[in-house]
């Protein structure tokens, strides 16, 4: 499932794996910013360290370092002050992409939309029931 796509980045043209989402150079220029995160936050005094003190203080982009704990470059559970944003609320959350709240949230309006939809049927089915049809020739 590889597609020749233009980098985000640079527009370069790149064959798109399910690895890579970006060109060979930027990808390289990723590897070094993540090297630089990575050996700012293995310091013992780093370790605390919010995303807001990772980004300022080594100068990656905010979204960088997101796709770093997205896909597991970096692991929330070794840096306890580390995590991304719920796509919904804005709430700091360790892994995913929403808040428990928000997932309650949804689930109970899903909860809500399947038992109107089962209600609907219900009605329909009933008035198709109760429906005679007769044929008459004339």
């Amino acid at each position: 499932m590889n597609d020749l796509n233009n980098c985000p980045n640079c527009d370069a043209l790149f064959v798109r794996t399910k690895f890579r989402d970006v060109c060979d150079a930027c990808y390289k220029q990723e590897e070094k910013e993540y090297e630089k995160v990575y050996q700012y936050i293995r310091k013992r005094e780093n370790r605390t360290a919010t995303l807001v003190q990772v980004v300022e203080n080594t100068g990656v982009d905010e979204d960088l370092v997101v796709k770093f704990i997205k896909t597991g470059k970096l692991r929330t559970s070794q840096f306890p002050n580390l995590g991304i944003k719920c796509d919904k609320c804005g709430t700091t959350i360790k892994e995913g992409r929403l808040c428990v709240n928000c997932q309650n949230a949804l689930k109970s309006q899903l909860g809500q939309f399947e038992k109107e939809e089962a209600r609907r049927k219900e009605i329909e089915e009933r008035g198709k029931k109760g429906a005679y049809y007769t044929h008459l020739d004339d």
